[in-house]
């Protein structure tokens, strides 16, 4: 007869009658084909109601561990062929979750690109929030379009009309969750069995998103005017990915020359697209940000690809992207049956923080910002003693630049170096594709988040690795 101790549960009393039966099964205490009690005996014998009994055998007979047979009673089903699960509060030791080691002791990262929580304007997106619950609430629990709900899509066109001088239609602009959607939306839409010129050096990430996809990846070189347009020319690909108001990494902006070249390619051939990411541009130390590729192109071949993701926090993962009117009849037409992948909530919200203004006041504010921390990390660079080895390659766009740092040792050492004082940064050289080994000993500075006393500290760093190799 099955009995069991009914002192200190903390868990329903089916659930708990269930889990010891079912453990009973699963180390053979009860072999399959045992004759269970009949529900009225087992809470006879155990004190307690039938209901109990009936619920934890029917949860076990859904699961699979006893079946019934009509008028005999209730059975331990055979469960040999079921493989063993591992035991509660066990570790499972074959999943290995991806480590930085780099960052495990880290107490300044030059590289992190994250937000302050202080500069996010939490009261007012907040403020934001209880308004579209408030009056939003009967279109909330309706499903997006796939492009994105219309007032997000229309405040997005009002702003790059008013801050950026683009006319865009809001049907054109697609809303999705963080930039990497929209790459494996292109690659539905128009990369298949065609091949994407990437630069190099260039964002790593982008690369293992269309390589992972199925598409045929080659490079083109930099030089100090952005992309190389012969080497574009040779690499026989129709689509080109550029960053070319400020490309990550080397912080170069395109002039104008050099992107009516790009726009020439691209209107060689009818099926030549350019897709123009414009990560981070709005941030621009000195005047205004610079006029994205899109607004000079008149022939609809460029692809417009920006994210909230810098402008307001890392963490909100909200992108768009810009299609010409043939793609945007081609996106709809195929691709239609994708839902939105960002929230309403995130979408309503979003528009009502852009169409209030309180957007272009946070970008105002944090360029202001911005500036500010620059020129505090610029000052204490050349106020330190390593300047003399050092050299900061300026330039006037986005959120990071290059630290020239004169030493004979390799750039990988250098990092290694500095990691174990604690400093985590990234050689441009990291970002060549692969085959390209050689030292160029420039580093990248990303100032977003730094305070003087961090920078201070890894100016500290980098002095100190310099003196050792010196008395070496």
């Amino acid at each position: 007869m099955l009995t069991y101790d009914y002192t200190d549960i903390d868990v329903p009393l089916y659930e708990y009658v269930y889990t010891r039966i079912k453990e009973d099964i699963q180390n053979g205490t009860l072999p399959a084909g045992t004759k269970l009690p009949s529900k009225r005996t087992f809470a006879k014998n155990n004190g307690i109601s039938t209901i109990t009994i009936e619920n934890a055998y029917e949860q076990l007979m859904s699961e699979g561990f006893v079946y019934a047979l009509p008028r005999k009673g209730y059975f331990v089903a055979d469960i040999s062929m079921i493989p063993s699960s591992p035991k509660k509060g066990s570790v499972c030791l074959d999943i290995e979750l991806p480590r930085n080691k780099d960052r495990e002791h880290t107490e300044v990262d030059l590289s992190d690109n994250s937000t302050n929580p202080d500069n996010f304007p939490f009261s007012v997106w907040s403020r934001v929030m209880r308004e579209v619950i408030t009056h939003k609430y009967d279109v909330l629990m309706k499903p997006s379009l796939t492009g994105g709900v219309p007032e997000l899509r229309a405040a997005i066109s009002e702003y790059l009309k008013s801050f950026r001088g683009m006319l865009v239609d809001p049907n054109q602009i697609i809303v999705g969750a963080g930039t990497e959607y929209l790459y494996t939306l292109l690659i539905q839409l128009m990369c298949r069995n065609k091949k994407i010129c990437l630069e190099n050096p260039g964002y790593n990430k982008s690369e293992k998103i269309y390589t992972n996809n199925g598409v045929s990846c080659c490079h083109a070189g930099m030089d100090k005017e952005g992309l190389i347009i012969d080497e574009l020319r040779k690499s026989g690909a129709d689509i080109v990915h550029v960053s070319p108001t400020h490309h990550f990494p080397t912080g170069v902006t395109m002039p104008v020359s050099r992107r009516y070249e790009l726009l020439s390619w691209a209107n060689e051939k009818a099926e030549r697209y350019i897709i123009e990411d414009d990560y981070d541009s709005e941030f621009r130390i000195n005047g205004r940000p610079i006029p994205p590729l899109i607004s000079l192109d008149g022939c609809e071949k460029v692809i417009y690809i920006n994210t909230f993701s810098k402008t307001l926090a890392s963490t909100i993962r909200i992108s768009y992207m810009i299609l010409p009117k043939k793609l945007a009849n081609l996106f709809y037409r195929n691709l239609s049956f994708y839902s939105c992948t960002v929230s309403n909530f995130e979408q309503y919200a979003l528009a009502g923080f852009i169409s209030g203004q309180f957007f272009e006041k946070h970008i105002n504010r944090m360029r202001l910002l911005y500036s500010r921390v620059h020129r505090d990390v610029v000052s204490c660079i050349r106020k330190h003693p390593v300047s003399e080895s050092c050299e900061i390659i300026e330039n006037d766009s986005g959120l990071h630049f290059l630290l020239r740092i004169r030493t004979q040792l390799g750039d990988r050492e250098m990092k290694q170096r500095l990691n174990r004082k604690g400093i985590n940064i990234n050689a441009l050289s990291e970002y060549f594709c692969e085959g390209v080994t050689r030292d160029l000993h420039l580093f990248l500075v990303n100032y977003s988040n730094l305070t003087t006393d961090k920078i201070n500290k890894a100016l500290d760093a980098i002095y100190q690795v310099l003196t050792e190799k010196t008395e070496e």
